[in-house]
C-alpha cells in the first residue's frame, strides 16, 4: 500500500485526478456490465448478490447501487420476489427499438457531416481503426465496446444536446443484443465493413451518403439478431 501512495505522491497532478475518478462505483458497473454482455449473466437470470459480491470482492451495498445504475442502462430490471434479474428482450420491443435508433442514427449522421470538426472526424477514424486492430486479435469484447463508443460518438457529433440523449437511451435498451449479433467471423467482417462505409462517408462530410450507410447497418443488425431474438 506504501509503495501504491508513493507512487501517486509522484505522479503529476492531472494523471492522479485521472485515476480518481475510476471509482469503485464505476468499477464494479464496468465488471457487472461485461459479465452481462459476454453471456457471463443471461438474460432473464436472477442476480444473486451475495454471491455475485463475494466472485468481485465487494459487499452487497456498492453491488446493489452498481445495480441499479444497470438498470437505468436498460440491462437489469428490478422484479417483485425476484430482486436482480438480466433484462431480456422481446423480438418485437428488439425491433421496435431498433426501428427508432435507425430513425435517430441518420439524423445524427447526416448533422454530424456537416457540424463536426476535422479533430472530431480524426478521432472517430481513429477509433475505427483501434476497432480493426481488435477483429484482427479478435478481442471481442474490446471490440464491441469501442464499436458502441463510435456509434454514440456519431450521436454526439451531431451537436444536438436533445438527439444525444435520445439517441443513449435508446442504445442502452438493446446494448445486449447489438454485442451477441457478431457472433461469427462472417458477421463479424460483415460489420468491419459496413464501419468503414460509415467513415469514409463522414470524411467526405456526405451527410445523404452517412444516413443511408447507417440506415443500411441498422437494417442488417436487425437481420443477423431476428433468428437469435426468436431463437
Amino acid at each position: 500500500m506504501a509503495t501504491a501512495v508513493q507512487a501517486l505522491q509522484s505522479t503529476p497532478d492531472h494523471a492522479t485526478d485521472a485515476i480518481r475518478r475510476v471509482t469503485l462505483h464505476d468499477q464494479i458497473v464496468s465488471r457487472v456490465r461485461d459479465l452481462i454482455l459476454e453471456g457471463t449473466l443471461p438474460p432473464g437470470s436472477r442476480v444473486v448478490e451475495g454471491a455475485l459480491g463475494s466472485q468481485l470482492g465487494v459487499s452487497r451495498t456498492p453491488l446493489r447501487e452498481a445495480l441499479k445504475t444497470l438498470a437505468g442502462e436498460g440491462l437489469i430490471d428490478f422484479a417483485p420476489g425476484r430482486g436482480a434479474v438480466v433484462h431480456a428482450i422481446s423480438t418485437r420491443q428488439a425491433q421496435d427499438i431498433l426501428e427508432v435508433l435507425t430513425g435517430l442514427e441518420a439524423v445524427a449522421g447526416r448533422h454530424a457531416a456537416v457540424r463536426a470538426t476535422d479533430a472530431e472526424i480524426a478521432e472517430l477514424r481513429r477509433m475505427h481503426d483501434e476497432m480493426v486492430a481488435c477483429f484482427n486479435r479478435r478481442d471481442r469484447l474490446a471490440y464491441y465496446k469501442i464499436n458502441f463508443d463510435i456509434h454514440a460518438r456519431i450521436g454526439e457529433l451531431s451537436h444536438n444536446p436533445e438527439l444525444i440523449a435520445l439517441h443513449r437511451q435508446y442504445s442502452a435498451r438493446v446494448k445486449r443484443l447489438r454485442f451477441s449479433g457478431s457472433a461469427t467471423v462472417e458477421k463479424w467482417q460483415a460489420a468491419i465493413n459496413e464501419h468503414e462505409a460509415m467513415i469514409t462517408a463522414l470524411e467526405a462530410r456526405n451527410g445523404n451518403a452517412l444516413a443511408d450507410v447507417l440506415r443500411d447497418h441498422m437494417r442488417l443488425i436487425w437481420e443477423r439478431l431476428r433468428n437469435q431474438i426468436e431463437d
